[in-house]
């Protein structure tokens, strides 16, 4: 697929004229599982349809966002036919664009508008925003005596800018919103709307590639350079920026963006984690002199709103986003980079199920522009991809400066046990008190939420369970409660068993991170500590303001989930401790080794990353296991290949094919006869295997009985059409979902 410009439709008249009205085809951004995702509407006379032109159109009592593919050879005067308002001030999504929806929807098997959805998000976003109000100095206005300094100041400040709102004003004149109230009743101030897209330009930005950067290293400039020169020939190249923790990528990475900038193209970086964003937008600022906008769930309506505005109308420079971002209109695409390519956050398990990662790598080879996968810990997917040509690897091997990697120890808990009742052992108990005495940092890992994961009974062993949910509650002792980390019910924890009615017999059992904090606080009650925790840390704001405690030397011992393994650079941080190395292991997950390698590669690098010598311990009943030795031994080469040959022998991904189809309903006699049914009706290929039904790992979710069937196929075994056809022998009863998943990642 090569850029184009939006097709104008062809016309029937010689000077090629509107001979509206038009009945044209109109891709609607909904789930809603009509006819190819299209439904014929009116557009009049006033307007001369394109492809890929942006309407709002009628759908039921609602209005839906969608996008004209096309003209109806059917009759436009027939009555039946709603109207729909054509988008006049925001681009028209491209041919190419409209082709990898296509694709997109096709390979995931989600339906084209769902996918649609995806790119036009947000309905109000696409109208133009109405005027808000504004205010500069009232015209001819006399600076002298009678106005207080703090007016004074205000007015000095609004006379050499442009006119500001209330809330604007304010803050950049350092005075609250009712003095600004107060100025305007007095007739100092003079009220004027204003459009506020006029006030998002970024000239800062448009400069950024004249801003010098940091001396690359060899290795970095070597790298940077490779990616420029893909931006320079314009085409397709997918680059793997393999450094280790602390090497610089994303210095290699800044410098392609300023490239790409220059250019006068757009780039777009996407994040695991919208946690991270902080401390990117300031690494970025520190760069490039200004903020990138910012796309993830985590903003406000009016935040989307603008952003999505600029993004579509060619305004920002730089975006940095969750998956999301990935899906929306640029039109003008340059390069794409993903950040911590490995992290399985970038597999997306409802409404469209896709890896985004490997849907950045379509986009930017239907743009045909370079993408960039940076990483200290290549997916097995990558490196398969690097083993048979199709990705191009950019090394780096040595962290910048002196920094060296940290050294690697393991604690046997077998041999080594903490008390009871306690998660450290005595080994790990006596590094952190070294290093605290050394006034440097510590890290506790452990990759669970809450306080304990299981609350029992001891009297009759009743377990305490989701009632929407087969889940365990996890205990929460902040708020004294009970949560289901999968559907987000919460209860107060009880007094008494729920079960047996015993007093008092209820127990936690296991550590989270909070358990793990009272112990800390026992073992090292001098020692300042903060935890980081999704639960705990719940915006932008909050994380800011902990990673600035951290820096500053204001904590000595962190504890954090998994949060804390990637994106932050802490100078002090000289030891990491695994709690429970074994932890990623449990439940048999196809990925478990590869996960677990990545996470402790990837915690342990936040130690000794400023030049003095760092160490990360990890406590694990298991010393003996392949994943582990292979850290000990830093020989990462040995543990991909052996990863590698199990994977192929199995014939699993990367070397195999798998998909799961889940069958949900709240009548579970129900759900056990759509399963028979299908069942019954599946299909019999030689380099195919259907496994199911049975019930999900997950059996009940939120509400919903679940059962599933997992297909198991070769390489190059055309899964979907396989499922397609399959589906079309069996009609499921309205009230049963079906969930496609083209290479699952989460089995629950």
């Amino acid at each position: 697929m090569t850029s184009s410009e939006p097709d104008m439709l062809k016309f029937d008249n010689a000077d090629g004229k509107p001979l509206g009205p038009y009945r044209v085809k109109v891709m609607l951004a909904t789930a809603l599982p009509f006819e190819g995702g299209v439904l014929d509407y009116l557009l009049d006379d006033e307007n001369t349809p394109r492809i890929g032109q942006i309407v709002i159109a009628p759908l039921g009592n609602r209005s839906v966002p969608g996008v004209i593919v096309g003209l109806s050879d059917e009759d436009p005067m027939d009555k039946r036919l709603k109207p729909l308002d054509a988008i006049s001030d925001l681009p028209d999504l491209s041919a190419d664009m409209l082709d990898t929806l296509r694709w997109v929807a096709g390979w995931t098997m989600a339906p084209v508008g769902a996918v649609l959805k995806m790119v036009l998000p947000i309905k109000d976003a696409l109208l133009p925003p109405k005027g808000q109000m504004a205010w500069r100095p009232a015209p001819d206005l006399s600076l002298e005596a009678g106005i207080t300094e703090k007016r004074r100041a205000v007015l000095e400040v609004l006379q050499d800018s442009p006119p500001m709102t209330t809330s604007d004003a304010a803050l950049f004149t350092g005075v609250s919103k009712a003095m600004i109230t107060a100025m305007a009743k007095d007739g100092l101030l003079e009220a004027v709307t204003i459009n506020p897209e006029d006030q998002d330009a970024n000239p800062i930005l448009g400069k950024a590639h004249q801003t010098p950067s940091l001396t690359l290293t060899s290795a970095q400039d070597k790298a940077a350079h490779a990616v420029k020169q893909a931006l320079d020939e314009g085409c397709f190249t997918p680059f793997v920026l393999d450094g280790v923790t602390g090497s610089g990528k994303t210095e290699v990475y800044f410098e392609a963006i300023a490239h790409t900038i220059a250019q006068g193209r757009q780039a777009l970086i996407l994040l695991p984690e919208i946690a991270l964003s902080p401390a990117m937008q300031e690494r970025f600022k520190a760069r490039f002199g200004d903020f990138p906008v910012v796309w993830h769930s985590g903003l406000t309506p009016h935040q989307r709103n603008r952003a999505y505005r600029r993004i579509a109308k060619g305004q920002a420079p730089v975006v940095i986003g969750a998956r999301s971002a990935l899906f929306l209109p640029y039109p003008n695409l340059g390069l794409i980079t993903v950040d911590e390519e490995h992290d399985q956050s970038y597999k997306q398990d409802d409404h469209v199920p896709y890896q985004a990662r490997d849907m950045a790598v379509m986009r930017a080879k239907a743009e045909d522009i370079p993408v960039i996968l940076a990483t200290a810990t290549p997916s097995l997917e990558t490196e398969v991809n690097i083993d048979q040509g199709r990705y191009q690897r950019l090394e780096l091997k040595e962290r910048i400066g002196t920094a060296e990697l940290p050294d690697m120890a393991m604690i046997d808990l077998r041999r080594d046990p903490p008390p009871r009742q306690q998660w450290l052992a005595p080994q790990l108990v006596q590094e952190i008190e070294n290093v605290l005495e050394q006034g440097k940092q510590s890290l506790l890992f452990l990759n669970r939420r809450g306080y304990a994961p299981l609350t029992l009974c001891r009297t009759c062993g009743e377990r305490l369970t989701c009632r929407q949910c087969s889940a365990w509650l996890v205990a929460h002792k902040r708020d004294h409660a009970l949560h289901c980390h999968h559907c987000g019910h919460r209860t107060r924890m009880p007094q008494d068993c729920p079960s047996c009615e015993t007093e008092g017999s209820l127990v936690p059992c296991g550590p989270g991170v909070e358990r793990l904090s009272d112990e800390v606080k026992s073992l090292f009650p001098d020692a300042r500590q903060a935890v980081l925790s999704s639960d705990l840390v719940t915006t932008p704001a909050a994380l800011a303001a902990f990673t600035e405690d951290v820096l500053s030397g204001a904590v000595d011992i962190i504890i954090g989930t998994q949060m804390i393994t990637k994106g932050h650079h802490f100078p002090d941080l000289k030891l990491v401790g695994v709690v429970d190395a074994d932890l990623g292991l449990a439940g048999g997950d196809l990925r478990a080794a590869e996960t677990t390698w990545q996470v402790m590669v990837q915690v342990a690098g936040r130690a000794g990353r400023s030049g003095e010598k760092g160490k990360a311990v990890l406590q694990t009943m298991a010393p003996e296991t392949p994943v582990f030795k292979a850290l000990m031994a830093a020989d990462r080469e040995a543990f991909l290949t052996a990863e590698k040959q199990s994977r192929q022998i199995a014939g699993m991904p990367p070397y195999g094919r798998l998909a799961s189809i889940i069958l949900s309903g709240r009548d579970e006699a129900k759900l056990r006869e759509s399963g028979a049914l299908l069942g019954q009706n599946r299909p019999h290929f030689e380099d195919v295997a259907i496994l199911g039904p049975a019930p999900a790992p997950m059996a009940y979710l939120r509400g919903r009985h679940r059962i599933r069937f997992l297909i198991k196929a070769k390489r190059g075994v055309n899964v979907q059409k396989i499922i397609a056809d399959w589906l079309k022998c069996v009609t499921l009863p309205s009230s049963i979902r079906c969930q496609i998943d083209i290479d699952p990642y989460h089995f629950m």
